[in-house]
């Protein structure tokens, strides 16, 4: 029994010792537990990065994995500028994670990855925040993966997919499609015109508002809803089928699919603004009023 004993403290003692040497040591380890000497006294540490790429008209703008808000801004404009903030409690946190900021062939790509860490920073540490800041062209297509925070964009005149994101999704117009799935938010989105694929949207924890633009044509198809579908458009009607959780609605003179599924909330449909195009034109067309006036 004795020997037993001999070999279980010398195993101990080697795994410690192991420990020591390749991380720090395991009081530095315990420091970081417990938020005492270490690292930690270092305060809150952060790194920024910014990057600007040339965008072709449809370009594909992909955000992947961040821990954090992501936020797209749009405009006129040719360039993408991609700016990411990352903030953690001490340098230790900004080395657990890697932002990659890339141009690809479709586009660009922007995404964290995890690293390889030491034990006890696998165990106890943190990882960094990371928030991210686009400004884009409007005519790109835009894909989120894996976010874990909010998301904000304004208007695209591209398609969008999400997969998989933990926070509210608020989004401007988008066009010809939208695929949205699994996501544990509430969802905001506009919807100006739709091709054959349409919107599909399912697997969503929260409420959901469709804003629709004047023009808009397509037929809504509900089921697996732990919630209701409304209609604040005077001129669309919601119809619920008698068997179970189905609903279904006309939307102008029908065409592009809406289908929802697996919703645990309510969905709202409302009138959205006019698009971006036709939001120019009038302001053109009152310009050009004014300017004949003072003619005259």
């Amino acid at each position: 029994m004795r020997r037993v004993l001999i070999v279980v403290v010398l195993v101990v003692a080697a795994a410690v010792l192991g420990l020591w040497r390749s991380h720090g040591g395991v009081r530095e380890g315990f420091n970081r537990i417990v938020n005492a000497s270490g690292e930690n006294s270092q305060g809150v540490s952060g790194d920024e990065t910014r990057k600007t790429f040339e965008l072709k008209p449809g370009a594909r703008v992909e955000i992947q994995g961040i821990n954090g808000r992501v936020d797209i801004q749009t405009s006129d404009t040719k360039t993408a500028e991609v700016f990411v903030r990352r903030t953690g409690d001490n340098p230790s946190s900004l080395r657990r994670r890697e932002m990659i900021i890339e141009q690809t062939s479709e586009g660009i790509l922007v995404r964290s990855k995890q690293n390889h860490v030491g034990l006890w920073d696998h165990l106890f540490g943190k990882d960094p925040k990371e928030e991210v800041t686009i400004k884009a062209p409007r005519q790109i297509a835009l894909s989120f993966r894996g976010i874990n925070g909010r998301v904000n964009t304004t208007d695209i005149d591209g398609s969008l997919e999400v997969r998989g994101v933990n926070g509210r999704l608020d989004f401007g117009q988008v066009n010809d499609f939208a695929e949205i799935n699994g996501v544990n938010g509430d969802i905001s989105v506009g919807l100006n015109k739709l091709g054959s694929r349409g919107v599909r949207v399912s697997g969503v924890n929260g409420g959901i508002e469709f804003k629709l633009a004047n023009g808009v044509n397509a037929d809504l198809n509900a089921r697996g809803m732990n919630g209701n579908v409304r209609s604040d458009i005077s001129d669309v009607t919601v119809d619920r089928s008698d068997f179970g959780s189905r609903y279904s609605a006309r939307i102008g003179s029908g065409g592009s699919p809406i289908d929802i599924s697996g919703i645990n909330g309510n969905v709202r449909l409302t009138r959205g603004p006019s698009s971006a195009a036709t939001s120019n034109d009038v302001k053109t067309e009152k310009k050009e009023t004014a300017v004949n006036k003072s003619a005259q």
